[in-house]
């Protein structure tokens, strides 16, 4: 198919590089690969129908039984087409005696078709049967005529078209298969974090419930914290006092000093008065 010049950049060192960074980090291109390939699978199929809703305007209505018989025709001129591609392709890679085994199994499919075709024309009008049957290509969506002979079968399902859309419908199940993979894989891990996300916040809860749930322990230890802080405010008040109390016995004996000593000192001030005026009256 002519689908133009591609724009990617097709470059051997850089899918090396891609090769390489994936083993560390998944960017998940699958997906755009997939979407890639999806899109040609579903104009292809989009074509098919199309195709088959054509021909069944133009085509003349026929029995199921007779649509049946025309059916195994289709289906082994199918069989000998694969079979001829594969013949080919043996024979360009050398390999004769396989390629005869295989051009062994065309000629019994042939003996079949024969076959089918006199049952299909024996059941259709002679003038119907001359008219060229045709069938879409499930795979490609081009059409197949019911009377092709082997070089035309061979041509069609050895070609190019053919063989493309059979390998990107094959890579494209691969890519669904690794796409759903990696999916599983992220939303475990999604939800393995949740689920510890989860766990912490019960935790948490758990823990806060404990506390609620303990008042006792709670105000034990707050009455420890406020008896040992008043504990200390204590031990500070009565070192303070102590100190205060020490001053006041030194004031106090140093006062009760200072007195002695003046009432000593009036003591001997009197006496000394007194023996003065007994001198003076004698």
């Amino acid at each position: 198919m002519d689908l133009g010049e591609c724009l990617k950049v097709h470059d051997l060192a850089l899918r090396a590089d891609y090769e390489i960074a994936s083993k560390e980090q998944d960017f998940f291109f699958e997906l755009d690969a997939m979407d890639h390939l999806q899109s040609f699978i579903a104009d292809c199929d989009r074509r098919t129908e199309v195709a088959k809703k054509r021909l069944a305007e133009t085509q003349e209505e026929i029995s199921a039984e007779v649509a049946a018989k025309a059916e195994r025709v289709h289906e082994l001129n199918e069989e000998i087409g694969k079979l001829l591609a594969k013949v080919e392709q043996l024979g360009a890679e050398g390999n004769v005696e396989e390629s005869q085994k295989v051009m062994d199994e065309v000629e019994k499919a042939r003996a079949k078709k024969r076959e089918a075709e006199e049952v299909y024309r024996n059941s259709m009008p002679a003038s119907s049967f001359q008219q060229q049957k045709l069938r879409v290509c499930e795979v490609c969506s081009a059409y197949l005529g019911l009377h092709d002979n082997d070089r035309r079968l061979a041509d069609h399902f050895g070609g190019k078209l053919h063989l493309g859309f059979i390998e990107i419908r094959e890579k494209l199940e691969e890519l669904k298969r690794v796409v759903a993979e990696k999916q599983e894989k992220r939303n475990q891990e999604r939800l393995k974090r949740r689920e510890e996300r989860e766990r912490e916040e019960r935790e948490k809860l758990r823990r806060s419930r404990s506390h609620s749930k303990n008042p006792k322990r709670s105000r034990s230890r707050e009455h420890r914290r406020h008896r040992s802080r008043s504990m200390s405010r204590e031990r500070k008040r009565r070192t303070r006092s102590k100190s205060r109390e020490k001053r006041h016995r030194h004031r106090s004996r140093s006062s009760s000093r200072s007195r002695s000593r003046s009432h000593q000192r009036s003591r001997h001030s009197s006496r000394d008065r007194s023996r003065e005026r007994s001198k003076r009256r004698y």
